[in-house]
């Protein structure tokens, strides 16, 4: 969340910053005046807490007494204040970078850079669907069997290669060689650390989620009630929430994590788009980034994060833009936040892969995350977080630009070396 100080500092600031992303009007006057209210009960708290060891040292009893019983109402009413404010702050979004382009839908998203021409091709390609059921390596059918829409079997080769993707990345971020080679590339002034990869839980409580900022909404979000657990929409929701309620020297920042699960999505809103093939299914495989730093070099990571997603891209012989996106196409925690979009040769449409989220202190904030400076004094710190790959995404991003006339599909040769095959082919019948 912001800070509340900053808030009454800069109404016109957030109150635009709420308009832009096309939210509901928040009642920052309304805020103001909550907190105003806090201080006053406190004092008033501390005052009948001051009035009643005057009383007690002077074995005044009924002074004492008459102070105890008008203090639970002061603290009463203090609770019920605090929960307001808090409530209201916790809706409140990230205020945005100036350089965001303001708009309502991703239609307005700004292109940054095209990479790679897209592949000329000497037969009508097909979509990623086609090519999963004429190979028999995406089975959609036999999964709405046993599960319903918007789940799919993967199969044989294609198995392979998501695995040798996995891989592939995880040599890489883990290698300081590398992680030196694209900080230098990019001239950026910070830490050479390699992430340490991690294995998180894919159940969250709601209280972590809604920590994160991602809690909402919740419509979009699988729910075990029996258990009170949220199932995470990407491994960052768990990653990131780990530090919570936490101090974290100077000395040891950045922390920077690679991770990979299964993510579970309902996909709510987004009826009647991309219904066929593997773009938006409820469930899935991603390997996330997350870097916890000083404010003072949180710009960098974030481009630093973008770097590395575009060398991953590229090594995949991918053609693919960067966009930064709009006000109304950026999620509630984000400063600011860029998408790379892949060609779809089959679709003949860019579509989103990859997204890096840069959230200054917002995020640490409601999770109460603190850099111990070297004096001594604490402060939040900032968040970051980055698509490495969505497993399904990727895969059909490969699947439709290394078609070839034979109903085969090549593998990138960066990935050949982990799941020895060339090509992604029938292996057998069903």
């Amino acid at each position: 969340m912001l800070d509340i100080q900053f808030i009454i500092e800069n109404k016109e600031v957030v109150k635009k910053s709420i308009k832009d992303r096309n939210m509901k009007d928040v009642d920052i006057d309304n805020l103001e005046m909550l907190y105003k209210k806090r201080i006053e009960l406190i004092k008033d708290i501390d005052e009948i807490n001051r009035k009643r060891k005057i009383a007690a040292n002077n074995r005044n009893a009924e002074e004492g007494k008459r102070l105890k019983e008008e203090l639970p109402e002061k603290e009463e009413e203090l609770v019920k204040t605090n929960k307001e404010l808090t409530e209201l702050l916790s809706v409140i979004p990230n205020i945005v970078s100036p350089d965001m382009p303001i708009g309502k839908y991703e239609s307005v998203n700004k292109i940054i850079r095209k990479v790679g021409e897209p592949r000329n091709f000497s037969f009508t390609p097909k979509p990623n669907w086609e090519l999963g059921e004429d190979l028999d390596i995406i089975d959609a059918q036999r999964a709405a069997k046993v599960t319903g829409s918007r789940f799919s079997y993967i199969k044989g080769d294609l198995v392979k290669v998501q695995f040798a993707i996995l891989q592939h990345v995880l040599e890489k971020v883990t290698d300081p060689t590398f992680i030196s080679e694209i900080i230098d590339k990019n001239n950026l002034q910070i830490k050479k650390t390699p992430f340490v990869p991690i294995i998180p839980p894919i159940m969250i409580k709601p209280e972590a989620l809604n920590a994160m900022g991602r809690l909402e909404p919740k419509e979009d979000k699988f729910f075990l009630q029996t258990d009170n657990l949220y199932l995470v929409g990407s491994c960052e929701h768990t990653i990131g929430a780990m530090h919570m309620g936490e101090s974290i020297k100077e000395k040891d920042l950045p922390l920077r994590y690679f991770g990979y699960s299964t993510a579970l999505r309902r996909e709510a809103g987004s009826y009647g788009r991309d219904t066929r093939g593997m773009l938006r299914q409820h469930q899935f495989d991603k390997a996330e980034f997350e870097i916890f730093s000083t404010p003072e070099t949180s710009r960098e990571e974030h481009e630093f994060l973008v770097a590395i997603q575009e060398y991953l891209t590229s090594s995949l012989e991918l053609p693919y833009q960067v966009v930064a996106n709009c006000t109304g196409d950026t999620a509630l925690p984000n400063y600011s936040q860029k998408d790379i979009e892949i060609y779809m040769p089959g679709q003949k449409v860019y579509k989103e892969t990859h997204s890096a989220d840069y959230m200054t202190g917002y995020q640490a904030r409601r999770m109460n995350t603190k850099v111990v400076r070297k004096d001594g004094k604490k402060e939040i710190l900032h968040t970051n977080d980055a698509t490495a790959f969505a497993m399904g995404r990727i895969l059909i991003a490969i699947m439709e630009n290394n078609q070839n006339e034979d109903g085969t599909i090549g593998v990138p040769k960066v990935l050949q070396k982990y799941c020895g095959i060339e090509k992604i082919q029938k292996t057998f019948s069903s």
